[in-house]
């Protein structure tokens, strides 16, 4: 039987092995962070191979998979391979606004089942999505943001952007190419100010999301898929969504 100092010990040893990956410091709240978001994007536009690197780094360090293609048109190839190797065909996505591509056909094509979502919200289709995403394999959609520091991603929900989508299948695919890639937490933190001063925000829920659900008891034991996806793949697509 373990005794209150054995187990208090067990504790402390587990948390000296990480320690603090930087100081934390508060950033400066941008005046007109819609045009400070903006020039983000154009500093960023010439250097997005090196940040789309690190970002692949960072997600394979937190357990996600990195799938880079050079255009949209390979997307749903990847997405029935991943299909295929988990023995699924049932796929639950997002509407084509959201994800910022139309794949349902070539999904289909590929022998895929494929609920999408429409943009009209109403509560029973609400329901109905909710209820395919709890029975499906594999949940696609978009990315808003890209975040390289961490290898994060961040959903914003909404219209024809449910929530259920990336948190209820096993299996969350997201797909986004280099407009969407920053380089910090800082500059998430410009672009959560220039959603918030925009005449539609959109977005009822926005989801910081680092690799695969995980959780620890309070002996550390490490679990994945308890509270959201066990697996998260994210498709860069080189040549841009709308190429």
């Amino acid at each position: 039987m373990t005794t209150r100092a054995e187990f208090f010990d067990r504790i402390r040893v587990e948390m000296r092995k990480t320690t603090g990956l930087f100081p934390a410091r508060t950033a400066e709240r941008p005046a007109r962070p819609l045009e400070t978001a903006d020039l983000v994007r154009r500093q960023l536009a010439e250097r997005w191979p090196e940040t789309a690197e690190r970002f692949r780094t960072e997600l394979e360090r937190v357990g996600g998979v990195f799938h880079r293609v050079p255009s949209v048109a390979a997307v749903p190839r990847v997405v029935a391979t991943l299909a295929r190797e988990r023995s699924t065909r049932h796929l639950v996505a997002w509407h084509p606004e959201g994800i910022g591509a139309h794949l349902d056909a070539e999904l289909r094509d590929a022998g895929l089942q494929v609920d999408g979502v429409s943009l009209g919200g109403a509560d029973d289709e609400r329901l109905a999505i909710r209820g395919a995403a709890a029975v499906a394999g594999i949940g696609l959609t978009g990315v808003d943001l890209a975040i390289a520091e961490t290898g994060t991603m961040v959903v914003r929900s909404g219209r024809g952007r449910p929530r259920s989508t990336s948190l209820l299948p096993p299996c969350h695919v997201a797909v986004f190419d280099p407009t969407v890639l920053i380089e910090t937490l800082e500059q998430a933190g410009v672009f959560l100010e220039a959603w918030h001063s925009a005449a539609d925000p959109g977005g009822a829920m926005i989801n910081f999301i680092t690799g695969p659900s995980r959780t620890a008891d309070i002996e550390l034991t490490l679990t994945r898929g308890v509270h959201g996806p066990k697996e998260v793949h994210a498709i860069f697509v080189e040549g841009g969504l709308d190429g």
